[in-house]
């Protein structure tokens, strides 16, 4: 072979920004490898099962010999009718099933499909900044720039973009919202900041999506508002919803994005090029989770309630300073400055999952206004969050390593 060979990958790779959690997962693999009991943290799969019944369905799907062909890209129609019944039955909202409605393979391929549908080189799009990463990632895929806006209350948020808006030319074509947000947990206090952001948009012209990934993951009473209950929502934007956090059906790879007939209508073509659909027995046990399944929503979400006070009490127990989130699966919390020790957090988290054996996800890797916090996933049991607490406050306050994996295991 011809030695001066060698790949060269498109300008849109190069585009992307680091990949922060490369590191991470690296060391993370080698210390399970070598039979470390790190205790997992740092990403947001869910580990509980999805409800019995659920499983059952896909079983008894999936042992139909015509369950294995292709499927529909945009969704199975009885689905997409489950979808536009949910959407009415929780927020008031009507969806057309048929031309507001598409099931997609996860909101992250979502997310990346419909920015391919709707960027090009030479668009903007606003973003929030602390940032989930495939928000600023599948823009760069798409050959599209980003605007970090740092987020704030309601109102200073919306002004800060507002102020991009007006000064910004050309204008920015889109603004990506996430509420309840990952990973700082941010909400919403009602409908009335998503009627302003289609005030904004109407004015502007750009086009809205929002991920609403947690919108059924809420605490002591709250309940997310939609995008789609704000007056004319569906005329400038989209929202993307998912099965994976209040079903636990990560790994089944099935979410939906409901809203503007023209932004649907182009991801589904999108997605025509790309794309079968989703595993037929999966569609049809997501029929049955939908029509049946608020009682294990509710309950996952109490038990990732439980799971956050046992994480926020045990942080502010050794002496960080942490909010209380009203939703979401995760805890965001300041370190506090005598344990970075002039660090920032992507060597923090190393420093912890060397010293702790704990694994988090380090704020810088969600943007720069995410330096100097951590995000910690509530996705162990009650025991393992408490375990994960005392070996790093053990091993930042008192420089003693955490036990060792034979000692977790005897």
């Amino acid at each position: 072979m011809n030695e001066e060979w060698k790949i060269d990958v498109s300008p849109r790779l190069r585009r992307l920004p680091p990949y922060l959690f490369g590191r991470l997962n690296a060391l993370r693999h080698s210390k399970r490898v070598a039979g470390v009991d790190i205790i997992d943290l740092g990403m947001g799969n869910p580990a509980d099962p999805p409800p019995p019944h659920v499983i059952e369905k896909l079983c008894e799907a999936a042992g139909n010999p015509r369950s294995h062909g292709y499927s529909a890209s945009s969704g199975i129609p009885n689905l997409r009718r489950e979808v536009a019944r949910l959407y009415e039955r929780l927020y008031d909202v009507r969806l057309d099933p048929d031309s507001e409605v598409i099931a997609v393979i996860g909101s992250k391929e979502g997310f990346s499909h419909l920015c391919l549908a709707l960027l090009g080189p030479g668009d903007t799009v606003i973003v929030g900044d602390p940032y989930f990463p495939i928000h600023v990632y599948s823009v760069a895929l798409a050959e599209a720039n980003v605007i970090n806006v740092p987020l704030g209350n309601d109102e200073v948020f919306l002004q800060r973009v507002a102020d991009v808006v007006e000064h910004l030319y050309p204008r920015p074509k889109c603004l990506i919202l996430n509420y309840p947000h990952n990973p700082t947990a941010m909400t919403v206090d009602g409908v009335e900041f998503f009627e302003a952001v289609v005030d904004l948009a109407r004015r502007s012209g750009i086009m809205v999506i929002h991920d609403f990934a947690y919108g059924r993951t809420c605490f002591d009473g709250y309940t997310a508002p939609s995008f789609l209950q704000a007056g004319g929502a569906k005329d400038v934007g989209v929202e993307f919803i998912t099965m994976s956090k209040p079903y636990n059906m990560a790994g089944w790879r099935i979410g939906f994005c409901v809203g503007n007939a023209e932004m649907i209508r182009a991801l589904a073509t999108i997605k025509g090029y790309y794309d079968y659909g989703i595993f037929t027995p999966i569609q049809v046990a997501g029929i049955l989770a939908l029509q049946t399944g608020e009682e294990a929503v509710a309950g996952q979400a109490q038990t990732y309630q439980q799971r956050r006070d046992v994480v926020v009490a045990g942080l502010r127990r050794v002496g960080w300073e942490v909010e209380n989130p009203r939703a979401g699966m995760f805890v965001w919390a300041r370190v506090p400055e005598k344990h970075l020790a002039g660090q920032g957090t992507i060597d923090f988290a190393m420093r912890l999952m060397t010293d702790a054996e704990v694994a988090i996800a380090p704020g810088r890797a969600f943007g720069e206004n995410g330096e100097g916090y951590v995000r910690i996933a509530l996705v162990e049991n009650e025991l393992r969050l408490k375990q994960a607490i005392r070996q790093i406050d053990r091993a930042l306050n008192k420089g003693v390593k955490a036990p060792s994996a034979a000692k977790h295991n005897s």
